[in-house]
């Protein structure tokens, strides 16, 4: 479905430059709300964009990836996410405080999934999405813009430059 001015009205489009201005702000919001994580743990794929941005503004150096599988394509999941190896070590966040970042709480299963690790494991957990839908399991504390609508991530929107076989390919 198009509007007027050609764009797709069902689609949320963020850019690169939107995007730097988006996680600039979801730090802030972090940051005014005196949250300081001693770990940023990031959702791959979607949420090392996300946690790299959130690292900087937030003077946070310690990132730690966790790669979660779920989507297969546009609206094309599994029936639950699961955690791939290697999974991070639950030592390195004893007493800590977590931020767990993702690009978009969409069912919300990838975040719980992620967020449920890390809590039995940690001081706190808390997590910071540039996108909640209002359908997530989870509620996010930091949120910058609420949606239903698909979005177009400018990282994912373009093919990959190889197609590779035996790749699970983000939407």
């Amino acid at each position: 479905m198009s509007d007027s001015s050609g764009t797709d009205s069902a689609r949320e489009s963020l850019t690169y430059e939107t995007f730097g201005i988006a996680v600039r702000e979801l730090a802030q919001t972090i940051a005014d709300d005196g949250y300081e994580p001693d770990v940023i743990l990031s959702i791959a794929r979607g949420g090392v964009f996300v946690a790299g941005g959130l690292a900087y503004a937030l003077d946070c150096k310690n990132i730690h990836l966790v790669n979660v599988e779920f989507y297969e394509g546009v609206g094309k999941t599994l029936d639950m996410p699961v955690m791939l190896p290697p999974v991070p070590n639950a030592v390195d966040f004893s007493s800590k405080k977590i931020l767990v970042a993702d690009d978009v709480a969409d069912t919300g299963k990838t975040l719980k999934l992620v967020h449920d690790f890390a809590l039995a494991h940690a001081a706190e957990v808390r997590s910071a999405v540039i996108y909640e839908k209002p359908q997530s399991l989870v509620k996010c504390e930091y949120v910058w813009k609420t949606t239903d609508r698909w979005i177009n991530f400018p990282w994912s929107v373009l093919p990959p430059v190889v197609k590779r076989d035996g790749q699970v390919l983000d939407a």
